[in-house]
């Protein structure tokens, strides 16, 4: 078998055009000194040569790998989205991503150390399950970026959505097309589904609903929303007319993922939506957008969310920032066809709902 040539290298191009090494150098990085004719007889011989900088020993030789590493949960389709709009946004600053996925067998720490083991220069970790403790003790000897997810972890940065505005959006939303009986289907359990609780629950007492609140348990993804379903159809005793059982007209649910599954099981029940039940998801993902799904969904935002997450990152390494930052977005409702005024079997396509 033939053997593959070698690579060529700098000092290739510099005697191919007839010039020391560290002209050609000077060259190839854009630096001033050089004259046009050498410029252009090192120029021409890289090409000829096809000669390529190798980055990795440039940047090690500085003690720099300009490398960003994210974690993402590859069932999440919001982290597949905020995922691309943190590369472009790498991307603009001269920076790469590295990913390193949670998985059913690969866990978030399994997933950090990997990171480490790249040499990444700062750490964006998509909606973390780490303890705060644990982020605090990475943060000490690490940028730490936590997106998505209220953290009180030292040093750590955060940017996320306001998830308990974006639940009261959604409860004041359907409340504003005559629900009074609003469900919410939990998350799994930690600082994300809290908060959107909390949201809920708030939201509720604000619109004087609070005796009618209805908690189900549930999850991330699409079996615990047609668990939920289940839960709904139980017999429950309507707060306005006691004795007479009553399932809510209206569910918010903690992902678009549970709201799908959450959906599915209603439909196949013979359950109108949103005639007779009006359902919001969280994400406003991919899914959600399609034609065929056309659900109503929380925004978070995620290009503002990822160029956010990627400057405070390089606030940290380019400008030497040391105080950890906090930025909370303002989250928006994207309003489609599966919430409807009570009664209504009409579905109607809208837009966003300014916060």
């Amino acid at each position: 078998m033939p053997s593959r040539p070698a690579r060529p290298r700098l000092e290739d191009v510099a005697s191919r055009a007839g010039v020391s090494t560290a002209s050609a150098s000077l060259v190839l990085r854009g630096r001033p000194g050089p004259g046009a004719a050498t410029r252009e007889a090192v120029l021409d011989a890289a090409r000829e040569l096809g000669y390529r900088a190798d980055r990795t020993a440039s940047l090690l030789a500085r003690r720099r790998t300009q490398l960003l590493g994210v974690t993402m949960d590859v069932s999440s389709t919001f982290h597949g989205e905020l995922l691309e709009d943190l590369q472009a946004a790498a991307d603009d600053r001269g920076y790469d991503i590295v990913v390193s996925p949670l998985t059913r067998t690969r866990d978030e720490r399994r997933a950090v150390e990997s990171l480490l083991d790249f040499r990444c220069e700062a750490l964006l970790l998509l909606g973390p399950r780490l303890p705060d403790a644990d982020l605090a003790a990475l943060a000490e000897e690490h940028h730490v970026v936590a997106i998505g997810r209220r953290a009180q972890a030292a040093g750590v940065d955060v940017v996320r959505a306001a998830d308990d505005v974006g639940v009261g959006l959604a409860v004041e939303h359907l409340f504003g097309l005559g629900h009074r009986h609003i469900a919410f289907v939990d998350g799994p359990r930690g600082p994300i589904a809290t908060l959107r609780r909390q949201g809920y629950r708030r939201a509720l007492k604000r619109l004087g609903l609070a005796d009618g609140t209805v908690v189900v348990d549930g999850g991330g993804d699409e079996e615990s929303g047609a668990r939920a379903a289940a839960a709904l159809h139980l017999p429950q005793l309507s707060k306005e007319a006691p004795g007479r059982v009553r399932m809510p007209s209206a569910v918010v649910a903690f992902n678009d993922r549970a709201a799908l599954g959450l959906l599915d099981r209603l439909r196949r029940d013979g359950v109108d939506v949103p005639g007779d039940v009006s359902v919001v998801g969280y994400d406003d993902s991919l899914i959600a957008r399609l034609a065929t799904v056309d659900l109503t969904s929380v925004s978070q935002i995620p290009q503002a969310m990822a160029t956010a997450a990627v400057e405070a990152a390089t606030q940290r390494l380019d400008a030497g920032r040391t105080e950890p930052v906090e930025l909370v977005l303002e989250p928006q409702l994207v309003v489609r066809g599966t919430t409807a005024p009570r009664g209504d079997t009409t579905t109607r396509r809208g837009g966003i709902r300014e916060p």
